[in-house]
């Protein structure tokens, strides 16, 4: 027998998940249950619920239903039915950009422009994350680049790089630059609105932070391309399929037919009338899912393909995602458990109490902090802004900081988790990519760690200089 000993191997996702589920409904027996007050306030055009500072009060437990045993596996259905229009776009913009690829345009099109950008490939990843970063940052565009992941996967794969090179010029892209917001509407203008703080001031000091934190992230996905490049055993997906990588390396010199030429204008077209439509018109999910089902069925037509083929593909693309996809209903039970015990302004509450007695010259930091574990629970931009701006802004008065840089704390926790907690868009857009989320972790934790730092020394700087 072999008496060599196995390393340490991190547990499935969906194991951690669970775990936290288990925790969290011990915790629901322990929290008291509370509430803030809450008003209805016209933010920059929108009617939104604002807490009220200073009136969290407790509720009667009468009220509360702490979770029981059944009641955490319970909690899985329910997370399951809460995130279930999340859970439809994933399986839906995985089966029909599993229809797109399959139709061969994709990597056909990928080969010319490999003809034209010759020995000047590495330029395309700086150039690719900046207009990304530039469209989360200002614009606050994140569901508008979803059709981009197997486009820019399969173009760096044809590169000679990996699949998590791709995935990760698209994600850190736009979730790096909403987070560094220079102009973003969902979070810098109703962040302070509420904090009542002159709108878009510190404009300046923003695109600072967004070109450092660019600046960091192009220079570390630089480095592990290279070194992929050099070593395809160095990838972090080695061993690992994906399916927009598949055909990669043999893109080059493929036929451009007519039918691959009208497929990729159908995906232009649908591009541009799903941003028209997210932008002006106030679109949702469900317009972006009957988009891109339209934008597939129209692909198949072109291609040739029957009406079974067609509904094969389909299949096959959300089946490719059902781990992701199912993996957000899981991690909306823990939102679930502590909504029917009603802890959840009680947590946030506690982290609030808990900043008050923070060091000074820390204070920032803490409230960096502070925000990006509640994002764990309130994973939007601005339903996070409505719930805790209203107490964090009359808080960084009493703790000696300007409310522009409880603003600014509050836009770098939101941003930035939102590609590391499990209830938020990272869980969506591993599934558009096809990139397993236990991977994105392993290769995304350092960076993460090196931006937290970042972010804490730019909130100091911007204490320093008096924003």
């Amino acid at each position: 027998m072999s008496t060599e000993k196995k390393g340490f191997q991190m547990p499935n996702t969906w194991l951690i998940v669970a775990g936290l589920i288990a925790i969290m409904a011990v915790l629901s027996w322990i929290i008291p249950p509370g509430s803030f007050d809450y008003q209805k306030v016209d933010v920059n055009g929108t009617m939104r619920n604002i807490a009220i500072a200073g009136s969290y009060h407790p509720v009667d437990p009468a009220t509360a239903q702490p979770t029981g045993f059944l009641g955490a596996f319970a909690a899985l259905y329910q997370g399951c039915v809460k995130a279930s229009g999340v859970i439809f776009v994933i399986l839906c913009c995985a089966a029909t950009f599993g229809v797109m690829v399959k139709t061969g345009a994709f990597h056909a099109g990928i080969g010319k422009v490999l003809d034209v950008v010759g020995d000047k490939a590495l330029l395309i990843i700086p150039v690719l994350m900046i207009l990304f970063g530039i469209g989360g940052s200002a614009f606050g565009m994140l569901s508008e680049f979803y059709g981009f992941y197997p486009l820019v996967i399969g173009l760096a794969v044809a590169l000679g790089y990996d699949a998590m090179t791709g995935f990760a010029i698209l994600a850190l892209g736009e979730y790096v630059g909403f987070m560094a917001s220079t102009l973003n509407p969902y979070t810098v203008a109703i962040a302070q609105a509420i904090a009542q703080v002159p709108l878009y001031s510190g404009l300046g000091f923003r695109i600072f932070c967004f070109a450092v934190f660019m600046g960091i992230c192009i220079l570390y996905l630089l480095r592990y391309a290279l070194k992929v490049k050099k070593n395809p055993e160095a990838s972090v997906m080695y061993g690992v399929s994906c399916a927009h990588a598949a055909g990669g390396a043999s893109m080059q010199g493929q036929e451009f037919t007519w039918r691959h030429g009208l497929v990729l204008l159908d995906l232009l077209v649908t591009l541009a009338v799903l941003l028209v439509g997210l932008m002006w018109h106030n679109w949702g999910y469900k317009e972006l899912c009957g988009l891109f089902i339209i934008m597939a069925a129209f692909a198949s037509l072109v291609s040739g393909w029957s009406g079974n083929k067609f509904c094969d593909e389909m299949l096959a693309g959300a089946k490719s995602v059902l781990w992701g996809a199912i993996l957000t209903g899981l991690a909306n039970g823990l939102v679930v458990i502590m909504e029917n015990a009603k802890i959840m302004d009680t947590i946030i509450n506690f982290l609030s109490e808990m900043l008050k007695r923070a060091p000074s010259a820390l204070s920032a930091q803490f409230m960096l902090i502070v925000q990006t574990l509640i994002n764990f629970l309130i994973p939007s931009g601005s339903g996070q802004a409505a719930a805790t701006m209203p107490i964090m802004a009359p808080l960084a008065d009493m703790l000696g900081i300007t409310r522009q840089v409880a603003c600014l704390a509050f836009q770098f926790g939101d941003g930035l988790s939102n590609i590391l907690w499990p209830t938020a868009g990272i869980v969506i857009i591993c599934g558009l990519g096809d990139i397993p989320y236990d991977r994105w972790l392993k290769w995304f934790g350092k960076l993460f760690l090196i931006l937290l730092l970042a972010q804490m020394a730019l909130l100091q700087a911007a204490i320093v200089i008096g924003l």
